[in-house]
C-alpha cells in the first residue's frame, strides 16, 4: 500500500492507474478505523480493481465547541488495517495541504444540507461536502463508498454529485452494528461502560419500532423511549424522506427514521430505513 501525503502524488498516482483500464473506489474516512469502515473497503475491493483510502479528520466540519482536537487519531493501526483488505493507495493528506489558503471555497447543498445533523450542527453540512468534493476532484474515483449510519450525510453528497455532475456512483453500504446493537462510530470510544450501557437504547428503540403507527405517533414513541432513559438527551427523532430529508406524512412510500442522542459527553446518531408499503 502506497501512503500518498500530497494533491500532486495523489494526482500523479491516478494517472497511473488510468493508464490501465480500472475501475477505482474510494472509501473517504476520518481514520480511527472500526468494522464499518473495513465493510466499506470489502465492498469496494469486490467491486473495483483498485481502491484508495483517505484519512483526514476535516476541521471545516466540527463547530467550535465540538471534539475536533480529541477526535482520535490512530494512524498506525489504521494503516495496517487498510494494508490487510488489500487496499492500493491510502491519501493522508495534512490541513495545509487541503486547505493552503484556508478555507475560503465552500460547497453548500441547500434545503438538504441544515437538516437533521445540519440542523444542530450549522454548517457540519458545508465543511463535509467541501472536503468531499475536493477527495473528488482529487482521486477522481469511479465509485465512492459511504456507510448508511450517515443517512444525512449520504443524502447530502448524492445531491452534490448530481447537482455538480461529478461522474462517479455513490454507493452506500449497510451500517455495521456491535453485538450488543450499537451501530458502529469511531466516537464509541469514547464511551464509558456505563454510558455504553445507556446507549443501548438507541438501537433498542430504532429496531423495534411497532407496526401500525402513524408519522406522530411514531415519532412520539421514539421521543418517548429515549427521553425515559437514563443520561440520553434526545438532541432529535424525525421520520423524513431519505433523499430530501423533508418530513414525510405517510409511512406507506417508506421513510428515514433518524435519531441524534447525546450520551454523557459523546454525541451519537443512528437510523433504520422503513421500507416502502407499494
Amino acid at each position: 500500500m502506497r501512503i500518498l501525503r500530497t494533491v500532486a502524488e495523489m494526482r500523479a498516482a491516478r494517472r497511473e492507474a488510468i493508464a490501465s483500464p480500472v475501475l477505482l473506489g474510494l472509501v473517504p474516512t476520518m481514520g480511527a478505523l472500526h468494522a464499518g469502515h473495513v465493510s466499506l473497503v470489502r465492498a469496494a475491493r469486490a467491486e473495483c480493481a483498485a481502491v484508495v483510502a483517505s484519512i483526514f479528520v476535516n476541521p471545516t466540519q466540527f463547530g467550535p465547541n465540538e471534539d475536533f482536537s480529541r477526535y482520535p487519531r490512530t494512524f498506525d493501526d489504521d494503516c495496517a488495517q487498510l494494508e490487510a483488505e488489500g487496499v492500493d493507495l491510502l491519501f493522508a493528506p495534512a490541513v495545509e495541504e487541503m486547505y493552503p489558503r484556508g478555507p475560503r471555497t465552500l460547497v453548500e447543498v441547500e434545503q438538504i444540507g441544515d437538516k437533521l445533523d445540519g440542523m444542530t450542527r450549522p454548517g457540519h453540512f458545508v465543511g463535509v461536502a467541501t472536503v468531499v468534493a475536493k477527495l473528488f476532484h482529487i482521486v477522481g474515483p469511479d465509485r465512492a463508498y459511504f456507510g448508511q449510519k450517515d443517512a444525512a450525510q449520504v443524502a447530502v453528497l448524492r445531491a452534490m454529485v448530481e447537482d455538480l455532475n461529478f461522474p462517479l456512483e455513490l454507493v452506500v453500504c449497510p451500517t455495521v452494528r456491535d453485538a450488543d446493537g450499537l451501530a458502529l462510530s469511531s466516537r464509541n470510544r469514547y464511551l464509558t461502560a456505563e454510558e455504553r450501557e445507556q446507549a443501548r437504547a438507541i438501537p433498542g428503540a430504532l429496531l423495534r419500532i411497532p407496526a401500525g403507527l402513524s408519522v406522530e405517533q411514531l415519532r412520539a414513541w421514539l421521543r418517548k423511549r429515549l427521553d425515559q432513559t437514563p443520561g440520553l438527551r434526545l438532541e432529535y427523532a424525525e421520520v423524513v424522506d431519505p433523499r430530501t430529508l423533508q418530513p414525510v406524512t405517510d409511512l406507506r412510500g417508506g421513510a428515514l427514521v433518524a435519531v441524534s442522542v447525546q450520551v454523557g459527553r459523546t454525541r451519537l446518531i443512528d437510523n433504520v430505513l422503513l421500507e416502502s408499503e407499494r
